[in-house]
């Protein structure tokens, strides 16, 4: 069951001949996914969480959560947990004191033992009494982490958690998240500019760019295919590989001779790989092996950037 959806989500900074920041984005999220959320700065990815949280109206469109508006919905939010990516602590509490805080508000009795496992899964145990302003960046963020499940929120929205931090807390970050994906089923909103980590998080991804979603796909179909399906094939000879790629050619279909030297890289053009194949079978040439190559979420997403940005 999808517990965020948009529908023609638009949001502009002032009248209707505004430029949009967002411009009509289609949304639909299911309980339980890691989902990333992707674009250069200013794509409007935090003004896409702001709306989902209902700290922002949209210009145009509609924002459900668990079905209604959280705008409209104060109760609902006690069901949401959030990192945005100003932390906003109080520097004058102690990390006990501020989680503490943020527990009592949320109205959980007795959270002592809670916060104390908390910390102590963040790497802070040691700095339970010290306060917020003495605090790294890197330490803030992993205050701000445990802040945002201090009440066990039935949706997480994170916005960069992994900023400041050095490559082991990072680790702590994701392992953090797959836990709490696995064991509670807890929905994952995450907005992030490292690639690696979204990929090896997150079941499905969107690339927002200049207002506009330009991507939505699980992160096996995004690697596997792009923007443009390819396939390779190994041809038994360096001969039989240089005339595969001149028969496509003269098909109208594009190969590529890779560094091996036998084998070849054709762009399907609309094409399954099974038409490709007769076609190079019909050529006469001895295939050895065919194969879809897999690219990384970071190759994804630069191709398709660079494609809009070409378009432009």
């Amino acid at each position: 069951m999808a517990v965020i959806e948009t529908t023609g989500l638009t949001k502009r900074f002032g009248g209707q001949d505004t430029p949009a920041v967002l411009d009509g984005i289609d949304l639909s999220i299911d309980a339980g996914e890691v989902f990333g959320y992707l674009g250069p700065n200013g794509a409007g990815k935090t003004t896409t969480i702001r709306m989902l949280l209902g700290l922002m109206r949209p210009s145009e469109g509609q924002v459900r959560v668990f079905g209604e508006d959280p705008a409209a919905d104060d109760a609902l939010r006690a069901r949401l947990g959030v990192l945005l990516e100003n932390s906003g602590l109080d520097d004058r509490m102690t990390a006990f004191e501020s989680l503490h805080y943020h527990a009592r508000l949320y109205g959980l009795p007795n959270p002592g033992t809670k916060i104390d496992d908390l910390l102590d899964f963040v790497g802070l145990r040691d700095h339970r009494n010290s306060r917020v302003g003495t605090f790294s960046t890197g330490m803030k963020r992993k205050l701000g982490l445990a802040r945002s499940i201090v009440h066990d929120p039935e949706i997480l929205f994170l916005d960069e958690p992994s900023a400041g931090l050095d490559p082991e807390a990072q680790l702590m970050v994701r392992e953090l998240l797959q836990e709490l994906a696995v064991t509670k089923n807890m929905t994952v909103f995450l907005n992030s500019h490292h690639l690696d980590e979204v990929e090896r998080l997150c079941t499905r991804i969107a690339i927002l760019h200049r207002g506009r979603l330009r991507a939505d796909d699980t992160v096996a179909n995004l690697c596997g295919g792009a923007r443009e399906r390819r396939v390779q094939v190994r041809l038994s000879t360096q001969e039989q590989a240089l005339r595969a790629v001149k028969a496509l050619d003269a098909l109208g279909l594009s190969g590529e001779l890779q560094e091996d030297g036998a084998t070849m890289l054709a762009a399907c053009n609309g094409r399954s790989t099974p038409e490709i194949v007769e076609l190079l079978v019909r050529e006469g040439l001895g295939i050895e092996a065919v194969t879809r190559p897999i690219r990384s979420i970071e190759e994804v997403y630069f191709e398709i950037i660079r494609d809009e940005a070409a378009d432009a």
